[in-house]
């Protein structure tokens, strides 16, 4: 209903939005095109998803604030509002769970929270586990706000799913995360078969500022592989994709700065200290096998790839998805494009063929 002032509610108006989203998802490529009211978009020979583009239309012409503004916690609400209202059907898994598990010294407890894969989809000796650490720029993000694109990733890589809140800046700045995500892994591999799983087929996965937390923690900590979906890696290099889609494409600079700000605090107080930027990290060798995942229109979408280059030269089986017409932030809008969708389902099942498992979800 109207607020007071005669407008709707942050909530009433984003679920509207997510409905009107959710109809045009089914109209025809072309049809979505034009509703947007502009050009198609093409830079670097990729042309942008025509339901991401009216997305993006539709943002561009209502303005806002950054992912931080007006404030941090506003900021988070808005995220989780969102990503609740974009997630569409949850889709069906063979169990969710939630639980506790010990955080890294002085942490206290992490949330987390295990999705089993439907019946018959994991083998009966114990099936594979992914340990999944969200993004949000090391500020934003929660069980929630990632729950479609975990039970996305159980049912059609047909893989346990272990998600996991860490704890977030600015109240807990780095290397705060990267403690709790060690934590984790390390738990998830002792802890593997009362999830139906085996040590030996845990790996470790997220994406954004996830992807950064998995790489790292897999230094630490065995893993079967790394699932680094547009991983960031070196957040202080200037590269061509952060300049030319720096801007309009859901993960803006100004984003990106007040991440960094609140993760590592100003440039003068930062440390070279490669627990924050991957890409510094000397030692790549002797990580595990990685599938990277970037966007075609995301500013990060140069350093993921440069990092899966160095892996790869490194000795590091490596392989690189590229989903060319989509942008950062994708896997949230699985309900209101059928590209972003496609691309989730493929990398899901791209996942379990990297990780050895055969077969299939429909």
């Amino acid at each position: 209903m109207p607020d007071e002032q005669g407008g709707w509610s942050p909530a009433v108006a984003a679920r509207i939005e997510g409905g009107l989203a959710r109809l045009i998802a089914r109209l025809p490529a072309g049809v979505v095109a034009r509703m947007s009211g502009e050009p198609p978009v093409e830079v670097d020979g990729g042309r942008l998803d025509p339901h991401v583009q009216l997305a993006r239309a539709v943002r561009r012409r209502r303005g806002g604030p950054g992912l931080c503004e007006p404030t941090v916690e506003a900021g988070r609400e808005r995220y989780r509002r969102e990503t609740r209202v974009f997630g569409g059907v949850p889709t069906v898994v063979g169990a969710v769970r939630d639980f506790s598990i010990p955080g890294s010294d002085g942490a206290g407890m992490l949330r987390v929270r295990h999705y089993a894969p439907p019946p018959g989809a994991a083998p009966r000796e114990g099936g594979a586990l992914l340990v999944y650490l969200h993004g949000g720029g090391f500020v934003l993000g929660d069980l929630d706000t990632h729950d479609e694109p975990c039970r996305m990733l159980c049912r059609h890589a047909e893989t346990h799913v272990l998600s996991v809140a860490y704890r977030l800046a600015p109240e807990h700045p780095f290397p705060a995360a990267v403690e709790d995500a060690v934590a984790a892994l390390g738990w998830a591999r002792e802890n593997a078969a009362s999830l139906g799983a085996v040590a030996s087929r845990v790996g470790v996965g997220g994406d954004s500022a996830g992807a950064n937390l998995a790489t790292v923690a897999a230094r630490y900590v065995r893993a079967t592989a790394q699932l680094l979906i547009y991983p960031a890696t070196d957040p202080d290099t200037p590269r061509p994709s952060r300049e030319r889609f720096g801007a309009g494409y859901f993960l803006d600079r100004r984003d990106h700065d007040d991440f960094l700000h609140h993760y590592a605090g100003s440039a003068a107080g930062r440390t070279a200290d490669d627990r924050r930027a991957p890409m510094a990290y000397r030692e790549l060798g002797a990580l595990p096998p990685a599938l990277v995942v970037t966007a075609g229109f995301d500013m990060l979408r140069d350093e993921g790839e440069a990092y899966a280059e160095r892996l790869g030269k490194a000795g590091v089986p490596v392989e690189t998805i590229r989903f060319a017409s989509l942008v950062h932030g994708f896997i949230h809008m699985t309900a209101i494009s059928p590209g972003a969708r496609g691309a989730m389902i493929e990398l899901a099942r791209r996942w379990r063929a990297f990780t050895g498992r055969e077969g299939g979800a429909s």
